[in-house]
């Protein structure tokens, strides 16, 4: 099997109506996956959830890949605007076959993307992707289409967000709620812009709802979880106990808390993991992280007696770490939170329910809990990149890491890796001041921005 070309980290992205998210890649996808699902059936006709973000380009994509779906036999069930993670429970929850998601997540509103989920809820594995983009590759999907009598139908599940919604409510304690608490939601005008607010609400919160009036173009624009001034300004003026930010398909939660300072996946990682062990309830004793996570979860997780796995970036990565070592609980510091047992994707809903039940059931607000974890100073810049030539093979930016590294010894470290999902590279140095992590990271990020910038 060749390396994978067309499908990325988190499934194919890149700017919407430009190679390679074409509408004819779309509908030769949608074929693709119809034939394989239906010849892993015996023949039998496939049926595929699709559901997309808030992004103008997703009714596009949306229609092509019901166009390719159909044209190859198979029946797709239309979810409209719902959370990445949304797809999977409606996947599991219709008993499809797969599950599409149209979305380009945290990027801006000019990009899109594809991933799938398989029929358990989980996003494919990168073999399976492989074999699906060989297929497309190939001159074989014409020639396997249908006569009229096998072409398929396209339904559209009219209840999806109660489903959803039902779901992540299930997923919160019986016993607790969260009456008086006040809750500001960012949804980033993305995917959350229904569902978070309809969940809080129902456990009796008070909430206020930033940038939750999706135009096609404003999702993540200055809002959600990548950028939290707007956020933070409304929980201090409020004095609310907590401010939850989602991206733009709703996989990530960034919090908040009471002061105003806030809080990574690393920080809710910590906290979850801690009252997970105290209740006798950490599988293996393990919590995964990524290697971007903070210097500072490390030295926390000894203290608490808790292994920290390491995967690579990536959720799917945290993922299979988590089911190889038997774990529940895994983090990017990203903001991405995956609560196996409650879940089989990140969800930031989910996650923010986690974090939320904790808070009761120790009656302490987030910046008490959060105080368990202390970060080190780390800075991250990315570099936006013409090409991505393998790191070895630039010599001024091997130079930058090695001075770095000699400078660091061993009060820090450097991690420098091309995106998976946008062009661009991540230099992200930790060290024990902030001036000298500032310092050197700019310093790589110069060398990167001359070499290939």
């Amino acid at each position: 099997m060749g390396e994978k070309k067309l499908f990325g980290t988190d499934g194919v992205r890149g700017v919407a109506n430009r190679e390679p998210m074409m509408v004819e890649m779309a509908v030769n996808l949608g074929r693709a996956v119809a034939h394989v699902l239906m010849e892993r059936k015996g023949g039998k006709r496939p049926r595929v959830v699709i559901g997309k973000d808030t992004r103008l380009s997703g009714y596009m994509l949306e229609n092509a890949l019901v166009a390719g779906l159909c044209s190859m036999g198979g029946d797709a069930l239309l979810v409209g605007t719902l959370p990445t993670p949304g797809i999977a429970v409606l996947t599991i929850d219709q008993k499809a076959d797969a599950g599409f998601v149209i979305s380009a997540s945290h990027n801006p509103y000019q990009d899109n993307g594809i991933k799938l989920f398989s029929r358990d809820g989980f996003k494919l594995p990168d073999e399976e992707e492989a074999a699906i983009e060989e297929l497309m590759a190939g001159d074989t999907l014409t020639g396997l289409l249908p006569l009229a009598a096998g072409i398929g139908k396209s339904f559209r599940v009219e209840d999806a967000l109660e489903r959803y919604v039902a779901f992540c409510l299930g997923t919160f304690p019986d016993d607790l709620d969260l009456k008086g608490m006040r809750i500001v939601l960012d949804c980033g005008n993305g995917a959350t812009y229904r569902a978070a607010p309809a969940v809080f609400k129902k456990l009796g919160a008070h909430v206020t709802t930033l940038h939750d009036t999706p135009n096609g173009l404003n999702i993540n624009a200055h809002c959600g979880s990548q950028h939290t001034e707007a956020l933070r300004d409304q929980v201090l003026a409020e004095r609310a106990d907590i401010g939850l930010a989602f991206d733009g398909d709703g996989d990530r939660l960034i919090v908040v808390d009471e002061t105003g300072v806030e809080l990574s996946g690393d920080h809710i990682l910590a906290i979850c993991a801690k009252d997970l062990k105290a209740r006798g309830e950490l599988k293996g004793n393990l919590a995964v992280g990524t290697v971007m996570s903070n210097f500072g979860l490390q030295k926390t997780m000894r203290e608490l007696g808790i292994e920290l796995g390491c995967s690579a970036v990536g959720d799917r990565y945290v993922l299979e770490m988590m089911k190889e070592k038997g774990g529940i609980i895994g983090a990017e510091s990203s903001g991405h939170m995956i609560f196996l047992d409650k879940h089989t994707t990140g969800d930031g809903i989910v996650s923010a329910l986690q974090l939320l039940a904790v808070m009761r059931r120790a009656n302490r607000e987030a910046s008490e809990l959060a105080s368990i974890l202390t970060l080190s100073p780390q800075c991250l810049v990315n570099v936006d990149v013409a090409s991505r030539p393998p790191l070895k093979d630039l010599p001024g930016v091997q130079a930058a890491i090695a001075a770095a590294e000699k400078e660091l010894g061993q009060d820090g470290r450097v991690l420098v890796r091309y995106s998976g999902t946008q062009n661009m590279c991540r230099v992200m140095v930790e060290g024990p001041t902030e001036d000298m992590t500032t310092r050197l990271t700019h310093a790589i990020a110069d060398a990167m921005k001359k070499e290939i910038g």
